[in-house]
């Protein structure tokens, strides 16, 4: 699969090298960095797009300027991509608004758009775009970048008798590579603190996304994403862990 990224700053790069490092080796990723300067408005695409760019597949937006949104149906005629992942890691970088006038400008021209808020909850038939609210998609290149990056999943195993974690695996990573790093500090952790331990990793990582209250959650970007990860490893030792009975004095005979 051929991609381009298009990236403003640490946050899209992080997210590259990471799809670079684990990946599938017949990706061919290419970078374009669009003007640092983009009016509110912008009536000429044209003004502030390269002469050309690389024939792609799939176009995966990090960018960190709204205005990206409104160069993408021409980026996307550039460059032949047939499917676009807007990310939303921050509401000032794609207002929801502006979401949804993207899907619908690329549903005109026959593109698939997914636009998951946050880019974590991307999974290989549906994402988040707010709180108890999923859009479902069908497209096999979505898919196929979703079935390696996206929604978090480990796959952990718990020694049953030390009630201890012997391995977790990283079934899917999220973009940014948050999951890997997770998963290499559970193993030798008991069921109990599994999960606590798994959303402090999230956070040393640190996740990028925003820490600002977002209206379509009522919570942080980045605890909607810390979320996600450990309800993912919470599911998985709920079993093991170590149930505690308090019985109250008196009452021990």
């Amino acid at each position: 699969m051929r991609i381009l990224a298009i990236i403003s700053g640490e946050y899209g790069r992080r997210h590259v090298e990471n799809i670079r490092s684990h990946g599938p080796e017949d990706w061919e990723i290419e970078i374009w960095q669009p003007p640092t300067a983009l009016p509110p408005l912008i009536d000429d695409p044209e003004d502030y797009l390269p002469e050309s760019l690389p024939q792609v597949d799939l176009i995966l937006s990090f960018a960190e300027h709204p205005g990206v949104a409104e160069l993408l149906p021409e980026i996307v005629k550039r460059t032949g991509a047939r499917a676009v992942i807007a990310a939303i890691d921050n509401e000032a970088w794609l207002p929801r608004g502006l979401a949804r006038q993207l899907r619908g400008w690329l549903q005109k021209i026959g593109v698939a758009c997914a636009t998951p808020k946050p880019l974590c909850s991307l999974t290989q038939t549906h994402y988040r775009i707010a709180r108890r609210q999923e859009m479902e998609y069908s497209d096999p290149l979505i898919s196929e970048f979703a079935g390696h990056f996206g929604q978090p999943e480990l796959k952990v195993t718990v020694d049953p008798e030390t009630r201890r974690i012997v391995s977790a695996e990283v079934q899917r990573d999220a973009v940014c590579g948050c999951a890997r790093y997770v998963s290499s500090g559970l193993v030798g952790l008991s069921a109990g603190e599994a999960e606590e331990k798994a959303g402090m990793r999230h956070h040393h990582y640190p996740c990028l996304a925003s820490m600002g209250e977002d209206t379509d959650y009522d919570d942080t970007l980045m605890h909607v994403s810390g979320n996600m990860i450990k309800d993912n490893v919470g599911t998985q030792v709920k079993a093991f862990k170590e149930i505690r009975y308090i019985v109250p004095r008196g009452r021990d005979k």
